[in-house]
């Protein structure tokens, strides 16, 4: 079945999954998992009620009971299944992508992550196997603990009076929280809850979907623009030009709240496409950066297993300690916001900010479609390791060289049929100048 991934189980509803898989998930999860109940959440897409009623028959069937935690973002989901000790959850979801796409999203015990090389494989191993329903079925019962969650939010949140904020809620399920959150203070755009996404697709690393949300922030001369996906587990951030800002950025700018204000100790993890301008950023409060590889279902167990203190992500998940080692965008734009606040008493602007953060010419994530993925990477890493002698390699989510003057990653994607590419020079001549050999290599394995 197509739908299972690195990370999670998403793709085209009736598709590449339906409600016959759906059900067999549910069965299997269930008896995997060694659970007496599993808490299941979900999004407003179309297909998420059909979903759940297939997932949780599936579980039922299984003898083990399913906790109905109804619509809600993904962090709620991580929360609560580990505040509440819960030893399975899943939530109802395609995150980013568009209103077709659905998907689930497992967490075992602490809101660890079950991505494929941690369960998921074996699931879709047990998916062939025929289903005997046992004669004890599980049961449903509504849970909610949304106060609670919103008591723990709340205890981040600064005074914003005088902070100029717009938002973008991407039609997502951010809306069920935000109003509470922030006030009516924001000026906001998509705060309904409507998961056909009729104003935009809910990624905001997509430029066409923050387009609203640039303009929305100059129009109001708004000191900060927060967009969330559809999910709420990534946040991203407009300046107050209504330039979008790279978001492993923001992974050095919460330095300022965590390792700063509160004064904590601890390591810091960042993904393999990370810029250099973040750990040495990070690196005057004492702290010390660790690269990993891309996904939350990495980058969580990585994050506990090392008692880590934060972490970020290109993709804009920002994990916390204090947030069970998971993601939450939610608690992001509260800590942000507050950092915002500060310096804007200081008078020094968001822009001004990043600027004192990054050092150098950065080339984005670029995207290259073509089958012979593997091929690539070795050429490109060989073609520049002939060149130069790299001065760091690192080999464990696609390549990461670096040079004196710059570096590079290259990795295929998990989720999409294409080959990432990101660079970073001293220079916007050199980057510009490795930018089109890249190109050059690929062109010709086309």
């Amino acid at each position: 079945m197509s739908a299972f991934k690195a990370y999670d189980i998403r793709g085209i509803y009736n598709a590449d999954f339906n409600r016959d898989d759906v059900y067999k998930i549910g069965f299997h999860l269930a008896q995997m998992m060694h659970t007496d109940t599993i808490l299941v959440g979900r999004d407003a897409r179309v297909s998420s009620d059909e979903i759940f009623d297939a997932l949780t028959q599936g579980i039922r069937d299984a003898g083990v009971n399913a906790d109905d935690a109804g619509l809600c973002t993904t962090p709620y989901i991580y929360w609560t299944t580990a505040l509440k000790k819960y030893g399975c959850s899943v939530m109802i979801t395609a995150s980013h992508n568009p209103k077709e796409y659905n998907g689930l999203k497992i967490s075992r015990e602490n809101a660890l992550p079950v991505g494929y090389d941690s369960g998921l494989q074996v699931i879709e191993e047990r998916m062939k196997a025929p289903i005997t329903p046992l004669l004890r079925k599980g049961v449903i019962r509504k849970v909610d603990y949304k106060n609670d969650y919103m008591d723990f939010l709340l205890r981040y949140k600064s005074d914003l009076d005088g902070l100029k904020i717009s938002m973008d809620c991407s039609n997502g399920m951010a809306s069920l929280f935000v109003k509470q959150l922030f006030g009516e203070q924001p000026h906001y755009i998509y705060d309904t809850i409507d998961c056909t996404f009729p104003n935009h697709e809910p990624n905001p690393l997509d430029p066409e979907s923050t387009e609203d949300i640039r303009t929305l922030v100059k129009k109001t001369n708004s000191d900060i623009g927060v967009i969330f996906d559809g999910d709420a587990d990534r946040v991203m951030f407009i300046d107050e030009q209504g330039d979008f800002i790279s978001p492993d950025l923001i992974i050095a700018l919460l330095a300022h709240y965590w390792l700063e204000e509160r004064q904590m100790k601890g390591v810091v993890i960042q993904d393999i496409r990370t810029s250099k301008s973040v750990g040495e950023y990070i690196r005057q409060f004492g702290a010390t950066t660790i690269t990993w590889r891309v996904g939350r279902a990495y980058a969580a167990p990585r994050l506990r297993d090392m008692d880590g203190l934060y972490g970020g992500e290109l993709a804009g998940h920002y994990y916390a300690r204090e947030f069970f080692y998971s993601d939450s965008a939610l608690m992001t734009a509260l800590i942000v916001l507050r950092i915002v606040q500060r310096f804007k008493k200081e008078g020094v602007s968001l822009s001004q900010l990043i600027k004192r953060i990054s050092r150098y010419e950065n080339s984005g994530e670029m995207n290259f479609q073509l089958e012979r993925k593997d091929d690539a990477m070795k050429a490109i890493v060989t073609h520049f390791s002939a060149q130069e002698k790299p001065l760091q390699q690192m080999d464990f989510d696609g390549y990461r060289l670096e040079f004196k003057e710059w570096w590079f990653n290259i990795r295929p994607s998990n989720t999409e049929p294409y080959l990432r590419f990101i660079a970073e020079a001293t220079s916007k001549t050199l980057l510009q100048q490795k930018i089109a050999e890249v190109e050059d290599i690929i062109n010709k394995l086309k």
